[in-house]
């Protein structure tokens, strides 16, 4: 039954998400990384919001799409998108930690040995 009540918080909690990766753009940005903001209705009508996180320059093609879904106990948290519920990567609470796990991710991503 949990599973289910989760997607329903998720997708009934679209302004909670939008704020959340609002928070986590302008702390990835200090990082030096780019993002495009996939949760305007009209122009990508998906049912979750999505932040694109990537590299400028010379790796563009390197990037991170990052969700935010509820959890267990009614908080949230931020997943790497294509990885579903296995993509966990912080509480939206620290939100610095988390801009610091998608940065690591996607040095490790341009830089394989960095891990």
């Amino acid at each position: 039954m949990q599973p289910y009540l989760l997607r329903w918080r998720t997708y009934r909690g679209r302004r909670t998400a939008v704020r959340f990766l609002e928070v986590l753009a302008v702390a990835v940005k200090a990082h030096g990384w780019r993002c495009v903001k996939l949760y305007e209705p009209e122009q990508f009508p998906m049912p979750v919001p999505l932040l694109w996180v990537y590299a400028s320059g010379v790796a563009e093609d390197v990037g991170v799409v990052v969700s935010v879904r509820a959890v267990p106990g009614g908080g949230w948290a931020y997943y790497q998108a294509q990885r579903g519920r296995f993509g966990y990567f912080f509480p939206c609470g620290d939100v610095k930690a988390a801009a610091g796990q998608v940065d690591l991710l996607l040095k490790h991503r341009m830089f394989p040995s960095t891990w």
